[in-house]
């Protein structure tokens, strides 16, 4: 079957909007709702929070859209390099080696380099969980490269999670508690991992509840597929198909979380279809808007932190902008009230932190994992 290979504008401008609210948009919402008081941007501020345990807000979105993306570049990437003979041992080695390099940087991340000693280190991380459930959606992928076949080894690992979590008994708790305290992936993941977890008795981005994170990332693939396969398809067939697909996967997740609860913690199945659908939809409105309506002046804001994302990501953790963006603009800042200078600081934090990717972004330098 024919297939596209040329790059998704829309797939790094929706990479860059997923960023975004993660290196300075969150507080950005937060500190106007402060200042301005308005309903409806409190309403959003909430949004930006994460449930204690179970339960779902915008906020939770943002990891599993980005393990998505990852996904629908496979087809692009691997797909073609496929089609012109590269041999998929090689393929498979480059898959491996990249997200073994994901999880060396999610531990510097955590821990920075030799500042911990190995007992005191936290080992699981957001870009560990990047880098296997991509890691591992590409090798199915490679070696199972059929829409039905990779949607049945989804299923499978979904229903194999959910099985796991109701009937797995662990010490001390009823069989099928999915508390904090008491649930089979965090008793596994103080058994297997090294060092420290994230809240000392779990983990939101453990060992065990990476397993799901594999389907979300086939999902992505899928989509893919849908877009880069399928040329006697116009564009607009192609988003229709992903909002179709969309719906399906909300549907399906929305019914599925009465019976197990959306938890971004656990990564429940039903939390992987609902925000498998959400992103879905996402992509189908970026894609129609951008690469099929051609609607792209607005989106260099977007694409610049896009093509870039680890990057800004490590960049926002360990330089310190606001400083930099205080000795630039602090002086002006310090004309105007308190509630205003805090907005002031968000403001300016973001145009140099996007200055920065900008210089790199004009420059062609991009992280390549």
């Amino acid at each position: 079957m024919p297939q596209e290979n040329k790059r998704l504008l829309s797939l790094d401008a929706l990479r860059g909007f997923d960023m975004f609210w993660i290196t300075g948009g969150d507080d950005l919402v937060h500190i106007a709702t402060k200042l301005f008081g308005w309903g409806w941007l409190a309403v959003l501020s909430q949004q930006f929070h994460h449930p204690e345990w179970n339960g779902l807000t915008a906020y939770d979105c943002i990891f599993p859209l980005f393990i998505f993306m990852a996904g629908v570049s496979v087809p692009f990437s691997l797909g073609s390099r496929m089609e012109k003979g590269v041999p998929k041992y090689k393929l498979a080695r480059k898959a491996v080696q990249r997200g073994l390099i994901l999880v060396l940087l999610g531990i510097i991340y955590n821990n920075g380099i030799l500042v911990k000693s190995f007992s005191e280190m936290r080992y699981a991380s957001v870009l560990g969980r990047i880098g296997l459930a991509g890691m591992f959606a590409q090798l199915l992928y490679l070696y199972k490269p059929s829409a039905l076949k990779l949607l049945t080894q989804g299923v499978i690992l979904l229903l194999g999670y959910w099985a796991f979590l109701s009937w797995f008994p662990v010490p001390g708790c009823p069989v099928g508690t999915m508390t904090m305290e008491c649930n089979p992936a965090s008793y596994l993941d103080q058994l297997i991992l090294p060092g420290k977890l994230y809240k000392g008795i779990h983990d939101p981005e453990g060992i065990v509840s990476t397993v799901p994170a594999v389907m979300t990332g086939l999902l992505g693939i899928l989509a893919g597929m849908r877009i880069r396969g399928n040329t006697g398809q116009s564009g607009e067939q192609k988003a229709q198909y992903l909002v179709l697909y969309g719906v399906i996967a909300l549907t399906l997740g929305i019914i599925w979380s009465f019976f197990w609860p959306l938890n971004k913690n656990l990564w429940t199945g039903s939390f992987v279809l609902v925000v498998g659908g959400i992103s879905f939809l996402l992509l189908a409105l970026f894609y129609w808007i951008i690469d099929v309506k051609k609607r792209q002046r607005w989106t260099l804001f977007f694409v610049v932190i896009g093509t870039n994302s680890i990057v800004i990501y490590l960049l926002s953790h360990f330089v310190d902008i606001g400083y930099t963006a205080n000795a630039l603009f602090g002086g002006v800042l310090a004309f105007f009230g308190p509630d205003t200078v805090e907005l002031g600081q968000v403001v300016t934090y973001i145009v140099v932190q996007w200055c920065l990717m900008y210089v790199l972004y004009k420059n062609r330098w991009f992280l390549k994992v």
